[in-house]
């Protein structure tokens, strides 16, 4: 009975009722890998994936960068550039009237020669901007003759796996923290937009951003995306790199100075002057950019021209800035798609179906992170959702495939149980009769009428023997039907089982040496059956059954045949025993076979021999244990 309920409810939510549990166990933990920063380098590898892949945008003609390269130092012969070649550049570039020129050089030693005119023209023209560096280790100060509202700092921040995703606009100034510093980057955009009559506002959703034109820039906050417990002391924003080998043009100081660059080029725009070679060591490291020639690096002109092009680009052309949604989001998010390979699985039912879905699923999502990101700028959680979708998908998948093998063999073992039980009630029950009226015919020892009703009660057995496999196909494990015709409730006791088997088979009367038996002596000793399957049951009866049969069909010359039960020492002992011919044949017979194999589904043993002066004994033992469950 509980095996037939447990299979109903198997058929009627299958998989899914198997595979929840750990399905949801693996969404805890992944939501709780995630929680303590387990996936950040997986979520920057796929976001830096994402961002290269992008469609190819436009170069950005509001940023000019004048690249001091290895042939403008072999043109001046001299490195660093002397102050004086620097001097000769401002003054240059000043002629072309650009919005702003940010020098991003040190210099703040003024020894060499030169030097006095360079801080000359620091001092008097407005539009340039130097550099410093504030944040622990290597401070390094800006040129004295700059005033302090025309210098921004250039430190850039990495993640754990060195790359930079985060650029730091402004923060407090660590040596007076009622102070506020601003980025290189800031103070150009500041400088463009006041040429362009646009102000810059305190945000309102957010009152630590910047907001201008009514759009608030995207502020990284602690846990941001993937970030956990990142430093968010100061506007940090993340890095929406413009997507194109060449996003900006690029002059040389030789070009400049010599007076080869189109004045209009530079007229009007952010001019970003600085070093565009290895000798200066200005790189750093991103693998959101498309392959160019240095692979998985960039200049550090270049890495600020990148800041100053998407903030301009989100204020003047709606170019979305890369930002998340809150935590309550995310992990909704999460949970959603957690769920998903459980509600595939509860609907496909089936590996196959579910191994499609799933992948049909991956691919959705990947698809979706995609468009949010590229489209809206939204970087949104896929690799825990991927995860999940991988691991419950495809365990679903081979749980499934498990479930399907074992269904498929536990069919077959129950086919050929059944082939075999059927065939012992036919042995012991029509066949008996019809061997007992063939050898009658043959030896025409009795009158016509007694061989009509043998075969009248063949034909009453096999049309029995056909009622009772269509019953037994509906309740199965509960019954047993014997070759006597007798029907056992396989719920009962074992020992009441046996007393039934024992008095039924030996009231037959096709059996010609049951005839001659004089003393019939039978003896079960009660036991506690609980861990006796009824498969175990139908087997142990069969077994006395067909012991008693062989009896009936072998024994010449028998008076006397005992089956006992003997339980001692927690092992049952079931035994026929007959005082008739004995064994008259080596070979092996199909009943043998089978009581060997209940023998060792039991965890027993079993023997027949013959047994000395005469007679023969038939005996199966079994310890009684959990194992026989």
């Amino acid at each position: 009975m509980k095996r037939r309920i447990w299979n109903r409810i198997r058929q009627e939510f299958g998989l899914w009722s198997l595979a929840a549990p750990p399905g949801i166990i693996v969404l805890i933990v992944m939501i709780f890998i995630r929680l303590v920063g387990g996936m950040q380098s997986w979520e920057w590898m796929l976001l830096d994936t994402m961002l290269r892949l992008r469609p190819q945008e436009q170069p950005d003609e509001r940023i000019v960068i004048v690249g001091i390269d290895e042939k403008d130092i072999e043109w001046v012969k001299q490195y660093p550039v002397p102050d004086v070649k620097i001097a000769e550049l401002l003054s240059k570039l000043e002629t072309y009237q650009p919005l702003a020129i940010g020098l991003d050089i040190f210099k703040n030693v003024p020894v060499e020669p030169g030097a006095q005119q360079l801080a000359q023209i620091l001092r008097t023209n407005s539009q340039i901007i130097g550099i410093e560096k504030i944040l622990p280790p290597g401070e390094t100060a800006p040129p004295p003759s700059l005033p302090q509202e025309r210098v921004g700092f250039v430190d850039l921040p990495h993640d754990q796996d060195g790359k930079n995703r985060r650029y730091l606009l402004y923060t407090a100034n660590p040596k007076n923290i009622h102070e506020d510093k601003n980025s290189l980057a800031l103070q150009l955009v500041i400088k463009y937009l006041d040429a362009k009559k646009i102000s810059l506002d305190t945000g309102i959703r957010d009152p630590n951003t910047i907001m201008i034109r009514g759009v608030e820039l995207p502020r990284i906050h602690k846990n941001f995306g993937s970030y956990v417990g990142v430093d968010d002391g100061g506007l940090y924003i993340l890095m929406n790199f413009r997507n194109n080998p060449q996003p900006f043009t690029v002059v040389s100081l030789r070009d400049v100075i010599s007076g080869k660059v189109d004045g209009e080029l530079l007229r009007d725009r952010i001019i970003l002057v600085g070093n565009r070679n290895l000798s200066a060591g200005d790189i750093f490291y991103t693998s959101a950019l498309p392959k160019v020639k240095l692979s998985g690096q960039i200049y550090g002109i270049d890495y600020h021209a990148h800041v100053i092009s998407q903030i301009l680009s989100t204020v003047i052309d709606q170019r979305p800035m890369l930002n998340t949604w809150d935590d309550a989001g995310e992990y909704t998010w999460i949970v959603i798609w957690g769920f998903l390979p459980l509600f595939i699985g509860r609907i496909t039912q089936s590996a196959w179906k579910n191994l499609l879905s799933v992948g049909l699923a991956i691919f959705c999502l990947l698809s979706f992170g995609y468009l949010m990101l590229s489209v809206w700028g939204i970087w949104i959680p896929i690799v825990p959702n991927l995860l999940i979708l991988v691991i419950n998908g495809l365990g679903l998948s081979a749980f499934a495939f498990y479930q399907h093998d074992k269904f498929l063999r536990s069919q077959i073992s129950e086919r050929q149980n059944t082939i075999q039980h059927t065939f012992t009630v036919i042995h012991n029950g029509p066949l008996q009769t019809l061997a007992y009226g063939l050898k009658h015919i043959r030896a025409r020892d009795i009158p016509y009428e007694q061989l009509i009703a043998q075969f009248e009660k063949l034909d009453k057995e096999i049309r029995d023997l056909g009622e009772f496999l269509k019953l037994e196909a509906l309740t199965k494990e509960e019954i047993l039907r014997l070759g006597s015709g007798v029907i056992l409730e396989l719920n009962r006791p074992l020992h009441d089982l046996l007393y039934e088997v024992y008095s039924s088979t030996l009231e037959r009367n096709d059996f010609e040496y049951f005839q001659t038996l004089k003393v019939k002596v039978r003896n079960f000793d009660p036991i506690d059956d609980k861990y006796l399957s009824r498969e175990d049951k139908r087997g142990i009866c069969l077994f006395l059954e067909e012991a008693l049969c062989n009896v009936g069909k072998h024994a010449q010359g028998v008076k006397r045949v005992q089956a006992s039960g003997i339980y001692s020492e927690n092992t049952y002992k079931l035994s026929v025993k007959d005082n008739g011919c004995g064994i008259q044949s080596k070979r092996e017979s199909k009943g043998t076979k089978n009581f060997k194999i209940l023998a060792k589904q039991l965890g027993g043993e079993f023997h027949r021999e013959s047994i000395y002066p005469r007679g023969t004994i038939c005996e199966l033992n079994w310890k009684l244990s959990q194992n026989n469950s």
